[in-house]
């Protein structure tokens, strides 16, 4: 196995490792995203429709602006995924006990079941995968837990500041 050398003429953090880690965490996600939906017997969702689905899962009671501020979308865009999310009973609004102008975003019961359907789609390839590995790569993978939490929380706190600059 080689390993990859970070760029001698640029700033640490910005060489090769991290073009092969961005890249294979790319397709990785890329590839368990075609599938999910299709092992799980669901309709896929496009892009946009599955990003706010996870992030009214993620943090129900959430209004349109809040969701299209936190995801980085156009408040249009968010309000167009939500109409297509409400009309497949995926996506509930209520009106906020506090200020009846606002509607606070909920995912609904079916929500929560295909998403649970999904996650358990998912696992079982993903688990057949690792279990195919040697022994040493499927240790580095479970050794890596910790980081890719890491890096999954900056990457969150990153869509949340303005600009999308690293948080610190």
């Amino acid at each position: 196995m080689v390993t990859p050398q970070p760029a001698a003429d640029g700033p640490p953090g910005t060489g090769s490792v991290s073009a092969d880690v961005t890249g294979v965490l790319r397709d990785l996600a890329w590839t368990i995203h075609r599938r999910t939906p299709q092992v799980a017997g669901i309709e896929p969702l496009p892009t946009t429709e599955l990003a706010v689905l996870m992030h009214v899962l993620e943090s129900p009671g959430l209004s349109v602006g809040e969701v299209s501020r936190q995801l980085g979308l156009r408040q249009s865009n968010t309000s167009a995924a939500l109409r297509t999310l409400g009309e497949r009973g995926l996506v509930a609004r209520e009106p906020d006990p506090d200020d009846r102008r606002v509607t606070r975003l909920v995912p609904t019961e079916r929500a929560r079941v295909e998403h649970e359907a999904i996650a358990e789609g998912w696992a079982g390839p993903i688990v057949d995968a690792l279990a195919a590995l040697p022994a040493e790569q499927a240790a580095a993978l479970t050794a890596a837990v910790d980081a890719l939490q890491a890096l999954d929380r900056q990457l969150r706190a990153q869509q949340n500041t303005p600009g999308g600059a690293p948080a610190r």
